[in-house]
């Protein structure tokens, strides 16, 4: 029985889940719900091999948390092509559709330097944030929706290959060794420092691939073709991305490395961001599961204003949230540990509960 397309005009619930399974996960993080539960299960204990999967992984390598951000500008691409629609459906001219998206990431930018300000406690100016970045892809992609899937692709795998020579050419002995690579040569340039965890400013090129994929991919489910032909070409083409990300890796060609987003890191993320997809849509949109995803849908649905809110306020909501708790569950004798993951989890269902309460009120907000 051939199954059928969700109409463009329909909300694509997988995304919303997809989105918002994932903004949970960002803002247990800045609950420090993961910080916890290390410190419960350390190292040696059969636990801490599954939880430190919630940690970047130092350099080369792969792990769970490494994905979020691929996930989330892919997810940004996928979106884009729905919401595109929708504007010009409302506002039935291109050149200001154009100017919103200008604005748009004019005000991602500012938010990306912003947050670096806060956590410095002073005016900086760093590139390193995700959503400084995501003002790029974002940029880059919307000048490529209407351009079909192999223009887009093959712009996507232009600005790999531009990365993959930029940083052969500056350091052709170690390209991609922290600290002398060409990604620490242009934050010296623009920032005139680098940053000590690796992060470079440049990631934005390389991973605007992700957002470009998502877009194709969002065109994909916007086009006649049947949910079963779309979900096959999402799984073949994860399958080959994650063959030549991990190939490339294994080969020792060029490393998986998160932290300066090499071209084998982009694959192999992209892959998964793409078996993930596939994964969500097939479970439900199409078998129609809908039971246990309201939690992720209420945070999906202010997925930028939440973002900000736990990276501005994530730890002090901890602090407070642990006064209380360590207050009602001290006296039960639960050691420092116990008490502190504790709080974690009451910070998580504060920001929750501060979704949840905007969800009610039909409170969404908007860039």
């Amino acid at each position: 029985m051939k199954v059928s397309s969700p109409l463009p005009t329909q909300r694509l619930v997988s995304l919303d889940v997809y989105r918002g399974l994932t903004m949970f996960l960002l803002i247990a993080e800045a609950a420090l719900v993961y910080d916890a539960l290390l410190e419960l299960f350390p190292e040696g204990h059969l636990l801490h091999s599954f939880f430190i999967q919630f940690t970047h992984h130092e350099w080369n390598g792969l792990r769970f948390w490494d994905l979020i951000q691929p996930f989330f500008m892919f997810i940004v691409g996928v979106a884009m092509p729905f919401s595109l629609n929708k504007r010009l459906a409302l506002e039935e001219d291109r050149s200001k559709v154009t100017v919103h998206i200008l604005k748009r990431c004019l005000i991602l930018f500012l938010f990306g330097t912003g947050l670096h300000c806060i956590y410095a406690g002073k005016m900086v100016f760093e590139l390193w944030n995700v959503l400084t970045q995501l003002s790029f892809t974002i940029l880059v992609t919307y000048f490529l929706l209407e351009k079909g899937w192999k223009i887009q692709l093959g712009v996507s795998f232009a600005l790999l290959a531009l990365t993959e020579i930029l940083y052969r050419a500056y350091n052709p002995e170690v390209p991609f060794e922290h600290g002398s690579n060409f990604g620490n040569y242009t934050d010296q340039l623009l920032m005139g420092k680098i940053n000590n965890g690796g992060w470079v400013a440049i990631n934005a090129i390389p991973t605007a691939a992700h957002t470009i994929w998502g877009a194709i991919c969002g065109n994909l489910l916007l086009s006649e073709k049947s949910s079963h032909e779309k979900i096959k070409i999402f799984c073949i083409a994860g399958i080959l991305v994650l063959l030549i990300g991990y190939g490339l890796d294994w080969a020792g060609i060029t490393p998986i490395v998160k932290r300066i987003s090499t071209v084998s890191f982009v694959f192999a993320s992209g892959g998964w961001a793409l078996l993930s997809l596939a994964f969500f849509y097939w479970w439900i949109d199409i078998k129609n599961r809908r039971k246990g995803i309201f939690p992720f849908l209420v945070v999906g649905m202010n997925s930028i204003f939440i973002y900000l809110f736990a990276e501005i306020l994530g730890r002090w909501m901890n602090k407070m949230v642990g006064i209380f708790t360590t207050g009602a569950f001290g006296w039960l004798g639960i050691e420092e540990h116990g008490l502190f993951l504790i709080a974690s989890f009451g910070a998580l269902a504060a920001m929750w509960g501060l979704c949840y309460f905007l969800y009610r009120k039909g409170i969404f907000f908007r860039i």
